[in-house]
């Protein structure tokens, strides 16, 4: 079988100039359970705040150090446009932790090991120019586009999560979290479509989703973990499987399901991210957003 996919069939009509949107959001009224009646959910989503910040500062790290390769015009623009926006996540996510520390629970501990993921782990080695180092840099873009994936699933997502809104969901945080979706819906395309022209290797894209998805359950789990044994009102709570599975056939969380699917849809030879969610949707919400206020940082 062949190392190399045929071309994927991109969605034209899906593409869109990227910018940094000025976001600003004031954290003071919004409760440490966020979601009414459910901190399971609640802490589940509250994981992002802990990972978002250094993931995409890493993001924007690996993709200035793929410039150079870039040989497509429009691609690079795209991708300066995402690093752009990345960097407005890290911020914007950054700008919770300081709040949670308010309300009682220090993010530092776990915030401290995904630092150390981050920069040690996923970061620069000293290699020696040449093959080794081009090497590594192609497995973190690689990575970088399997986890972009599930960052557009999840903006997907929360973009069409009413069960949130009927639930009473603290409208502050539905706005982050709204915003960053759709900023992650736009820009869904920029990540697969370096890896393809950098790269585009079928193996490495199989090896490096395998390697991205374990992490990132890995990770979830423990963050969802750390938030409700070291939430001060709620003594001795524990997170379980069967709470996860419940949140998503209640529609406050992803469910399993779809969360599954969304494997062989990455994995098929002919996947590209514009076959899947709605940039129309997305720039809607983006006008819209109370946060964004529609706004483009130059």
């Amino acid at each position: 079988m062949s190392n190399t996919p045929p071309a994927p069939d991109p969605v034209a009509s899906e593409h869109m100039d990227l910018n940094a949107r000025n976001v600003s959001f004031d954290w003071e009224d919004t409760p440490l359970h966020w979601l009414p009646s459910d901190p399971f959910a609640g802490h589940t989503i509250n994981v992002l705040h802990l990972l978002l910040p250094a993931g995409e500062r890493w993001f924007v790290h690996v993709y200035k150090q793929v410039l150079p390769y870039i040989t497509d015009e429009r691609l690079r623009a795209d991708v300066i446009g995402f690093i752009g926006q990345e960097a407005m996540h890290a911020a914007a996510h950054d700008d919770v932790l300081p709040h949670l520390k308010r309300l009682g629970l220090d993010p530092t501990p776990y915030t401290a090991q995904v630092d150390w993921l981050f920069e040690k782990l996923l970061g620069d080695r000293t290699l020696p120019p040449g093959r080794a180092r081009e090497w590594w840099l192609m497995e973190r873009v690689a990575l970088i586009a399997a986890i972009e994936h599930y960052t557009a699933f999840l903006g997907d997502w929360v973009l069409n999560a009413d069960e949130l809104d009927r639930r009473g969901a603290d409208p502050m945080m539905l706005d982050l979290l709204r915003w960053h979706g759709a900023e992650e819906v736009e820009h869904r395309s920029v990540a697969f479509d370096l890896f393809m022209h950098v790269d585009g290797g079928y193996r490495r894209r199989a090896r490096t989703w395998a390697t991205a998805f374990g992490a990132l359950v890995f990770l979830w789990q423990r963050g969802t973990r750390f938030f409700l044994e070291n939430d001060p009102g709620l003594p001795a709570a524990k997170a379980t499987l069967g709470q996860f599975f419940r949140a998503g056939q209640q529609g406050v969380l992803p469910s399993a399901g779809a969360m599954l699917r969304s494997i062989p849809t990455y994995l098929s030879r002919t996947y590209h991210p514009s076959q899947e969610g709605s940039t129309a949707q997305a720039v809607a919400y983006l006008a819209s957003s109370p946060g964004a206020n529609g706004g483009v940082r130059a």
